[in-house]
């Protein structure tokens, strides 16, 4: 072979070609099944959303929701006579729940100091625990994208007023400002404390969205779509936000157990969630004195403040491997 001649790089037509005479199949895949096989290869995430899915179900089916009833027996604001000094009835002989069947006098969590149903209280709890958790997420990811894609891509006094008002809020430690104003409106109802306290959770997530915009809107794709002539709301949302979704859903999902525990300290120092409604940051605080005597009636609503948690970090987790490039491998 002479000096002058070229080697050529191998192409897909050729690539093909050998699979085809090997016997192998090349199967090209989009990013976004690239994504969803990684995830639904992560063990742990998915461990963690038939856990979570259960829980919910669980929370949301057994007790009733927004009118309609639940399969439980048993009510969360009705007092009852306290049977045993309410100790739960769950038992693993002779019968898993304990009593005969749905039975009166059954109550696997126990009873609280009035006689009501401690597992009706403790499903209620998670109903209104996992309802701000998510309430929280969606407003604290729609201000941080907001905010951080436009500090982003308009940079200049933009970037410097968003910017420094984002630096202020973060100097004011969050449980603070959660605390002040879950005080003016704790009495509101779960729904409004979940949207104010959405509103001082997005800072971590706009400084990271506008690190992407800044690095994005540099990008080729980016200066082609400029120099067509496209405007910046159509560059934000048709180029470079697409490509920053990874981002965001893996914060967003952090966020929600964030929230969660937000939720907690902040129904735990009695500026959450007011009584007659309940959550389980709520029950923990009520009943933290009966830790000796009754330990029931504090584990019960910890235990289900720790799964929601690790549930959702796992599953945070999980997809941000799926998203990361790097997790990429070509298989023979």
């Amino acid at each position: 072979m002479s000096t002058d001649e070229k080697i050529e790089p191998p192409s897909i037509n050729d690539a093909k070609a050998t699979a085809a005479t090997q016997g192998m199949s090349i199967v090209a895949r989009t990013q976004a099944q690239l994504v969803r096989r990684r995830f639904f290869r992560h063990r742990g995430a998915m461990i963690a959303m038939a856990v979570l899915i259960l829980v919910i179900l669980l929370a949301f089916t057994s007790i009733g929701f927004a009118g309609i009833p639940g399969w439980w027996i048993w009510n969360y604001y009705t007092p009852g006579k306290v049977v045993n000094r309410g100790a739960p009835t769950l038992s693993l002989w002779p019968t898993f729940l304990g009593g005969d069947g749905f039975a009166i006098g059954l109550h696997p969590f126990g009873q609280d100091d009035l006689g009501r149903d401690y597992f009706a209280l403790t499903m209620r709890g998670a109903q209104i625990s996992i309802t701000i958790a998510f309430v929280v997420g969606v407003v604290g990811t729609v201000i941080g994208v907001t905010i951080g894609a436009l500090a982003g891509f308009y940079r200049g006094w933009v970037e410097a007023t968003l910017m420094r008002f984002t630096d202020v809020m973060i100097t004011i430690p969050l449980l603070v400002i959660a605390a002040v104003l879950g005080q003016k409106v704790a009495g509101g109802g779960p729904l409004l404390l979940a949207f104010v306290i959405g509103l001082v959770t997005w800072t971590g997530l706009a400084r990271l969205i506008r690190g992407e915009f800044l690095s994005l809107r540099e990008k080729e794709f980016v200066e082609a779509a400029r120099a067509l002539g496209a405007k910046p709301n159509r560059i934000i949302f048709r180029h470079i936000l697409p490509n920053t979704v990874g981002v965001i859903t893996v914060a967003a999902t952090l966020a929600v157990a964030s929230a969660i525990l937000l939720e907690t300290a902040l129904s735990y120092l009695g500026f959450g969630v007011r009584a007659p409604d309940t959550s389980l940051g709520l029950l923990v605080s009520t009943y933290q004195n009966a830790f000796v005597t009754r330990p029931w009636l504090f584990w019960w609503p910890g235990l289900f403040i720790i799964t929601i948690a690790l549930c959702v970090n796992f599953i945070g987790d999980g997809l941000r491997d799926a998203f990361d490039p790097r997790q990429n491998r070509v298989r023979a």
